[in-house]
């Protein structure tokens, strides 16, 4: 049972099973946390900012109360889910080598973001790597959002859609953002108006949700499914790039992401990361295959 309590400046949570801070919050499907010199987390996720450690089990975190904890982060890290029984499933349901990739990385979390936010996020990751996409949102929440805490912290909230809709590219060219920034004025401007409800979105069937989320200027398939898994709770969506095209092709030939069940988002992230660290083995299986 996950336990809170209050420790000086420090809040101490004990009891959330596996969890690696670096694996979950460095695994490309968020980009606005950093690890600090004495090996913790840091970062922002809407305008909210959080530091976290790890001490063995034990999840040590600051700069928020126990209530914001429990109703912000506690969530967010997906720290009542029982991934262990969740792997379980998983293995059980498709073989291969997924109990290999879930051994591999037991402490993945599936992080629950806002939708604005990751919609914005995976427009800016495409045909980018991830120092740059870092940089890209770093500049536009220091541009465009506003301080959280003291001036001199440098932590900025997410700009809400409203804000940006206002704006034209050429007041984005400070983002360095080149092409993007059309795409990220375009899904403002269709949140704001409310043409594209993310709310709703949400809700709707899977297939017609990817097609909704396509009708903003530069977002496609992939984009539109980590939209869907990431920002909207949509956990058997399964964003497909080029590594995960080759994981299925050589870890489960056969299978389809629907193959993976109401968990495939989940199984996707621990595969994708799998192949992101060992590239040498995928490649012989394909040379073999």
């Amino acid at each position: 049972m996950l336990t809170v309590t209050e420790e000086n400046q420090w809040l101490r949570i004990e009891g959330i099973g596996p969890l690696d801070l670096g694996q979950t919050l460095d695994c490309g499907q968020c980009f606005r946390f950093s690890q600090t010199e004495d090996g913790g987390w840091q970062g922002m996720a809407g305008n909210r900012y959080g530091y976290f450690r790890q001490e063995g089990g034990i999840l040590m975190a600051s700069g928020m109360d126990k209530d914001t904890f429990d109703s912000f982060w506690r969530p967010y890290l997906d720290l009542d889910r029982d991934y262990e029984k969740l792997y379980r499933s998983i293995v059980r349901r498709v073989g291969g080598r997924m109990g290999a990739c879930a051994r591999f990385a037991p402490g993945i979390r599936l992080l629950r973001q806002d939708a604005w936010e990751t919609l914005v996020s995976f427009i800016v990751s495409q045909n980018n790597n991830v120092p740059r996409i870092k940089g890209i949102l770093d500049r536009l929440c220091r541009e465009f959002g506003k301080g959280i805490g003291d001036a001199e912290d440098g932590w900025y909230a997410f700009r809400e859609p409203k804000a940006l809709a206002a704006l034209r590219e050429e007041d984005l060219a400070v983002l360095r953002s080149g092409w993007r920034s059309r795409y990220i004025l375009d899904a403002a401007r269709k949140v704001a108006s409310g043409e594209i409800c993310l709310k709703a979105v949400a809700a709707m069937p899977l297939e017609e949700a990817r097609h909704e989320l396509q009708k903003i200027q530069g977002v496609g398939p992939k984009v539109a499914e980590c939209v869907l898994l990431f920002g909207m709770g949509r956990l058997e969506a399964f964003p497909l790039d080029v590594w995960m095209k080759r994981a299925l092709k050589v870890l489960f030939p056969g299978k389809a992401p629907e193959d993976f069940g109401p968990y495939a988002g989940i199984a996707q992230q621990v595969i994708f990361h799998y192949c992101r660290q060992h590239p040498r083995e995928i490649r012989e299986l394909e040379k073999a295959g």
